[in-house]
């Protein structure tokens, strides 16, 4: 299959199976659509493992091998729903938290990624190195999950805007760990090799993909934003935020800078200051629709794939047992990225009732979690570290995607006792 018929067919597929959950499952559009993939999927292994000679699974197996998961959300998809993400958190809101959502991003990250590590190399016998690769791309929470669950959830805009916030800001910086320990856990996959101080290299490349990438998106966002300030055209302006979406994401790239963080900076630019001083009401309210159409549309195909990628996933009892052991790790781990800065604040600053849970609970792992165990040069601990990044996230989008408001609503009966 070409580009355009497998975009052809992502996309109806992800009509037919929303309209199924809409008419069936009512469960958040996303998720449903995920739901609904991943039983197609089952029943379609099922399928063939009650008629082997239908052979329906080695050709849809085929297909979704096919199709460069990784690439796609890593190189394609990820640039746009970060901007469109971003788009909508209000630097004011953000700058108010920002010390909590700065922590989160970056403490929180680090004891997540060596708490998931230690355990999981504890458990498994896999090589230090290689588990705390597992802990990196496993740690991050993904923006797109958790920004889907915050539109069916009521909570308090402080809670809001930190959930939202790290989401947004860990996905880069996790992304950025991610680099720097598979540079240390598979030399042969850097790409500037011939250095001597392993740990030197490794703080230069944080410092450059993190660091080049805030540079860069703020520079193009107010590159962009000085542009739209002296054009009242709604389709233009609305194709000049595109323009900085996807040129934006590709220079980062191509410039070896974090393309994630490059597309937050410019998204939170522009949908702050951009909108309240660079855009009519009429841009204002055509570049707001534009990017939530584009945001639900590409949703719903990631969450489709990654129902799909079941048929990439080796199952057999003992991966699913250790998956199943990982989901209890990764939460311990998420509970103490969440919990060490917000006590260490605690003495300074006041927080809502229940942040501790609801932000536990709600740091949803997504599809770039699976998109980075894709990323792995193969090798004898690839296939485990996968199922056990899918197991993780299939539970955390589901179980706790579809509980983490009723977590909410119950932190805020008991603030409102109090």
């Amino acid at each position: 299959m070409n580009f355009l018929q497998i975009t052809s067919s992502m996309i109806v597929l992800a009509g037919l199976f929303g309209a199924i959950n809409y008419l069936f499952l009512r469960l958040p559009s996303s998720i449903g659509i995920m739901v609904v993939a991943l039983i197609a999927s089952l029943g379609i292994i099922g399928a063939d493992l009650v008629w082997p000679a239908l052979g329906m699974a080695d050709e849809v197996r085929a297909v979704v091998t096919g199709i460069d998961f990784s690439d796609a959300l890593l190189e394609g998809m990820l640039g746009l729903m970060l901007f469109a993400g971003a788009l909508h958190v209000k630097l004011g809101d953000l700058r108010a938290q920002w010390l909590p959502v700065f922590l989160m991003a970056t403490i929180g990250i680090a004891l997540s990624t060596t708490v998931v590590g230690v355990g999981f190399s504890w458990l498994t016998g896999m090589p230090l190195l290689v588990a705390l690769v597992f802990g990196a791309l496993i740690s991050p929470t993904d923006p797109v999950a958790v920004l889907g669950v915050l539109r069916e959830t009521d909570l308090p805009q402080s809670m809001e805007t930190k959930i939202a916030g790290e989401s947004l800001f860990n996905d880069g910086v996790g992304y950025v760990v991610f680099l720097v320990l598979v540079g240390l856990a598979f030399p042969s996959t850097r790409e500037h090799a011939g250095g001597h101080n392993e740990v030197a290299d490794a703080a230069i490349l944080f410092a450059q993909e993190a660091g080049g990438g805030a540079v860069l998106g703020i520079v193009l966002g107010w590159l962009t934003f000085q542009l739209m300030k002296r054009i009242d055209d709604y389709s233009l302006e609305v194709l000049l935020t595109l323009g900085l979406a996807f040129g934006g994401y590709e220079l980062a790239v191509a410039l070896h800078v974090s393309a994630p963080i490059m597309a937050v900076c410019a998204g939170l630019l522009i949908g702050d200051v951009g909108t309240r001083e660079g855009m009519s009401d009429e841009t204002r309210r055509y570049v707001d629709g534009f990017w939530k159409l584009v945001d639900e549309i590409l949703n719903a195909v990631l969450f489709l794939m990654i129902g799909f990628e079941v048929f990439a996933v080796a199952f057999d009892t003992s991966a699913l047992v250790t998956g199943a052991l990982s989901i209890a790790l990764v939460l311990v781990a998420r509970l103490v990225a969440v919990a060490v800065p917000i006590l260490m604040l605690q003495p300074f600053r006041t927080f809502d009732p229940g942040v501790i849970p609801v932000m536990t609970w709600g740091g949803l792992k997504g599809g770039i979690s699976v998109a980075l165990a894709l990323s792995l040069p193969d090798g004898e601990w690839k296939p485990l570290i996968l199922t056990c990044t899918y197991v993780v996230v299939v539970f955390s989008i589901i179980v706790q995607g579809l509980t983490v408001a009723r977590v909410a609503e119950s932190t805020a009966r008991q603030r409102d006792l109090l």
